[in-house]
This record gives structure tokens, C-alpha cells and sequence, in this order.
């Protein structure tokens, strides 16, 4: 559901609030999703146990940095591809859950200049 026009009226607080749960819920698919792509990686590629691997791949997707050293070329290529993934799917699930926000507040603005 696309959002609404400046030339509509402002969206009733229930909807908009639907809107935002349903951002929040788009957001936790594309963080659990990611989470489970460097798990998947870190088990597979790097020999990691699965609970090293939840570990790894949570720290390098919230942008803390990696916990385990990476013995093989191809854990290190898997590593630097998922950390730079990582920040893409991190500031992109951070834009869908403020953009529900953010146009409300621009479309409020927009109608108190008219």
C-alpha cells in the first residue's frame, strides 16, 4: 500500500499505526533474514558452530565487528561480502521503518502551509 498524496488528507492515527507495524514486521523479515544468511555462511564456509555463528554474523550486521578470526581465504571473502552486505541491509531495514514516520510528519507539514 503506497502512501498517500500531499493532496489527501492526513491518514487516521489507526492506520497510520497499522502502517507502522506493518514497517516494523517488513523491517524483523529483512534482519531475521540477513541473520540467517551469515549464519548459514559461518556454519558452512567458516566451520563455525551454529551458536558461533549466530554470534558472528549478529555482530557484524548491528556493525560491532567480528568475534572469530577467519583461518581460510574463502571465510574471509564470505566475511568482508556479508560485512559489506550487512551494512547495506541494516541501513536499509533502518529506512523502512522510519519511512512510515518520517512521510507523516512531512505530510503534516505540508498540510499546515496550505
Amino acid at each position: 500500500m503506497p502512501f498517500e498524496s500531499k493532496n489527501k488528507p492526513l491518514l487516521p492515527r489507526r492506520k497510520f499505526y497499522n502502517r507502522m507495524l506493518r514497517s516494523m514486521l517488513i523491517g524483523s523479515v529483512l534482519i531475521f533474514c540477513s541473520l540467517f544468511i551469515g549464519m548459514l555462511g559461518y556454519h558452512f564456509i567458516c566451520k563455525l558452530s551454529w551458536i558461533d555463528s549466530l554470534l558472528n554474523a549478529s555482530m557484524i550486521l548491528t556493525g560491532m565487528g567480528p568475534v572469530n578470526q577467519m583461518e581460510t581465504d574463502a571465510a574471509k571473502l564470505f566475511a568482508s561480502f556479508y560485512a559489506l552486505f550487512s551494512g547495506i541491509a541494516f541501513l536499509s531495514t533502518v529506512a523502512v521503518l522510519i519511512a512510515p514516520l518520517a512521510h507523516r510528519i512531512m505530510h503534516r507539514f505540508h498540510l499546515e502551509e496550505e
